[in-house]
């Protein structure tokens, strides 16, 4: 059971880094960009990982608060989720 959830952690973060990657290109380019929203929610949903991996890589959304604290508050989550889960 606990494969399924790592599985599912490591596909969001994929998709959080991906989307991440994609707005801070679209932030260069001056277009159409990704809301903070959908980058906040793709991240609460198992994809903190990803998000922070790209943060620190492309320095992206590094100046906003509620990336520099929630994202990594949301990986220690995700993290303590997965610890707990895996000793139930």
């Amino acid at each position: 059971m606990i494969n399924i959830y790592i599985h599912v952690f490591v596909i969001v973060s994929l998709l959080a880094f991906l989307l991440f990657a994609i707005d801070k290109l679209f932030a260069r380019m001056g277009v159409w960009r990704i809301p903070e929203a959908v980058l906040l929610l793709v991240a609460f949903l198992g994809g903190s990982s990803g998000a922070l991996a790209a943060m620190n890589l492309f320095h992206h959304k590094t100046s906003k608060r509620w990336f520099t604290l929630g994202i990594p508050l949301m990986q220690i989550g995700h993290i303590v989720l997965l610890v707990v889960m895996l000793y139930l």
